[in-house]
């Protein structure tokens, strides 16, 4: 891909899935803006894909606050002129295995203020800057069980869900507007913190997906850069699964 000139925004930049996004999108030759509620990772992130700091800015803002993305989409802005392609990618789990009867009532705000209301505030944000910028893509970041039900972790699955149908809203509104929104849905993919969970864990995310094995943070991003691309231009409104086969059962 080829995103020279072009300037993206990406949440949740500083680990995992959004971090291997924001490397590749920095490679196509995009100007990044990483955001992210941990400070020191996004600016690790920065000082090693950009050590002059040319195209990238790390910007310390948390989704579930929108007057703190509003201004992290005006500071982007501020710095670059425009915003062309965002990720809205920053979201939380919460606990495994929990019943819906048995969900702390706060747990079920914190996710679904980050994964839903997170989501909505940058893409509220975001729009106007990208029509005042002449159009742009946005990709946000669902789930497998965005598509299928999970058991035990009902609040995360509500949310990829809602992510889902904003996703299509928002899509119609902006069809004529130059401006196209898809999701992806991801299965288990092989970041630091699921890698991190022990090989017990892992072993059974690799043995829910047909394919038998985690997806690569690389394929999620591969993906991500691709609905982001003119190659993407005519795809709008629609989720795109990367889950080894996994809602196809």
């Amino acid at each position: 891909m080829n995103f020279a000139g072009k300037i993206a925004l990406v949440t949740g930049a500083g680990t995992g899935i959004g971090e291997t996004i924001t490397e590749r999108l920095c490679q196509d030759a995009a100007a990044v803006v990483l955001v992210s509620r941990h400070f020191e990772a996004i600016q690790g992130v920065c000082s090693r894909i950009d050590p002059n700091g040319e195209r990238t800015i790390p910007i310390e803002a948390d989704v579930c606050d929108p007057i703190q993305v509003e201004e992290a989409v005006r500071k982007a802005v501020d710095r670059f002129g425009q915003l062309n392609m965002a990720v809205n990618n920053a979201g939380i789990t919460g606990p495994a295995g929990v019943p819906v009867q048995d969900v702390d009532v706060n747990v079920w705000r914190e996710v679904i203020d980050t994964d839903i209301s997170g989501v909505f505030y940058c893409m509220k944000y975001e729009i106007p800057a990208m029509l005042s910028s002449g159009g742009g893509a946005i990709v946000n970041m669902s789930s497998a069980n965005g598509l299928v039900g999970l058991p035990g972790m009902s609040a995360y699955t509500t949310a990829k869900h809602a992510v889902v149908g904003l996703t299509k809203s928002a899509a119609l509104e902006l069809s004529t507007s130059n401006i196209r929104v898809n999701a992806v849905a991801p299965g288990y993919v092989a970041t630091p913190r699921i890698l991190g969970s022990g090989k017990e864990v892992t072993d059974w995310m690799a043995s829910v997906h047909p394919i038998k094995r985690l997806a690569t943070r690389e394929e999620v991003s591969e993906l991500v850069a691709y609905l982001l691309s003119d190659a993407a231009s005519f795809i709008t409104g629609s989720v795109h699964s990367i889950d080894g086969g996994y809602t196809a059962q």
